[in-house]
């Protein structure tokens, strides 16, 4: 005859505790996509607005105007004209910028998104 011991012994899967877990895992890491995928757009925006900047502008006065008239289009509220770090490399026309971003996660836990680049 089969014991008891036999039959749990040949059991296997996932328990209801383990299936909880790991749901509550994938809601979260769902969660913090749903709040990042923005984030890297925008950054996108940024990068894209820079270096449309970096080809249209001559002077630090023309690349913050051809900058601030891309964000305006784009919605870009990270980065403003001002922020912008206008230089002249072999006379072309360089822009870089940096910012952070943060995602609140629970309590005093964030996530910190930090963005560097300048345009070649």
């Amino acid at each position: 005859m089969f014991k008891a011991t036999t039959l749990r012994s040949r059991q296997r899967g996932l328990s209801f505790l383990g299936l909880v877990f790991l749901v509550a895992i994938f809601v979260s890491l769902a969660a913090i996509a749903t709040q990042s995928v923005p984030i890297f757009m925008e950054y996108q925006a940024v990068t894209k607005a820079a270096n449309k900047a970096a080809r249209e502008g001559n002077t630090v006065a023309e690349v913050r105007a051809s900058f601030e008239r891309a964000a305006a289009i784009d919605d870009i509220k990270s980065v403003s004209a001002s922020d912008l770090e206008v230089t002249k490399i072999n006379e072309r026309v360089a822009v870089g910028f940096e910012y952070s971003r943060e995602i609140h996660l629970v309590g005093p836990a964030y996530l910190t998104y930090r963005f560097k680049k300048q345009t070649n």
